[in-house]
């Protein structure tokens, strides 16, 4: 397994923020300098967007592009053939600039459905798709999926996230039985699912092969319970810390890191914790989340 970071750990997000986060260059330094040896590709334009600038400056800091996160949606079916383009033209950066193996990592447009939104990690059945959008948003998934194979021969995994319509433990394991194992793979967020109400070692051992690629996240449970006496909204969340540093919140890595290995897991870990500018120092979480993993011999 090869440890990566990404852009939102030094709150370079899909959100718009009040304050502005580091500019590229300072995130793929601190990622290099914290002793990461890839990163995820942010945001449609935090990177440069022209394949040959893109693969330079990666390498220039001695790491490799491993994947870039596609919202798109999917409840929408209005929003399927923007969505599909969206991904292509992610998928096309990242061929083009020579990293092939990299994933289109694609999630609901989370943050977009108000429900879903306020209530983030207390969400119940009710606030969920009914049958025709459950085949609506798989459809889409499928999609997105197929195009960026056929144009591309790159394949695609679903992060479930909360503030989305894929959060809780049942309605991932919903979009994973409507969907194809041999065309969408899962982008496992130990966080996310744990702020969702799961158990991750479970869930790493439930879905084995279908995950294709994995997001380390931690969840602070303390900050979780306050998220519901107070009524946070996901944002709020995020904001108060939800998803702390490694080995400081609930998630069990050394056994998530146990089932994967047994499973033969050889893919990349990337390490996310939303660092929100004014939150704190993302150079210095940073590098306590790699001292932590390599505690776990990582």
């Amino acid at each position: 397994m090869r440890i990566a970071n990404a852009p939102c750990s030094w709150g370079a997000l899909e959100f718009d923020l009040e304050a502005s986060a580091p500019d590229h260059l300072q995130v793929l330094r601190e990622i290099g300098e914290t002793g990461y040896e890839g990163t995820e590709l942010g945001d449609w334009g935090f990177m440069p967007t022209d394949p040959v600038a893109l693969g330079e400056l990666v390498s220039q800091y001695q790491l490799d592009l491993v994947g870039a996160f596609v919202p798109v949606p999917l409840a929408w079916k209005d929003a399927h053939r923007q969505g599909v383009a969206d991904a292509l033209r992610v998928a096309g950066l990242m061929a083009r600039a020579d990293y092939s193996d990299a994933f289109v990592v694609l999630a609901d447009d989370n943050g977009a459905v108000a429900e879903r939104t306020t209530y983030a990690g207390r969400v119940t059945p009710a606030m969920g798709l009914d049958e025709s959008g459950w085949e609506t948003f798989a459809q889409g998934a499928t999609l997105v999926a197929q195009a960026v194979k056929d144009e591309y021969g790159m394949r695609t995994v679903f992060h479930h996230h909360c503030a989305g319509y894929v959060e809780t433990p049942q309605e991932l394991d919903r979009l994973m039985a409507l969907t194809d194992p041999r065309l969408l793979g899962l982008c496992f967020d130990t966080g996310h699912y744990a702020f969702g109400g799961g158990n991750p070692e479970a869930a790493a051992a439930q879905y084995g092969e279908r995950i294709w690629h994995v997001h380390f996240k931690d969840y602070d449970p303390g900050i979780g319970d306050a998220s519901r006496i107070h009524g946070w909204n996901y944002f709020e969340s995020v904001k108060q810390g939800v998803f702390c540093e490694l080995g400081k919140g609930a998630v069990d890595f050394g056994a998530v890191l146990a089932t994967l290995d047994r499973q033969g897991y050889n893919g990349w870990i990337v390490v996310e914790q939303d660092v929100l500018p004014g939150m704190g120092t993302p150079k210095v979480c940073a590098a306590n989340n790699r001292a932590y993993l390599r505690q776990l011999g990582l």
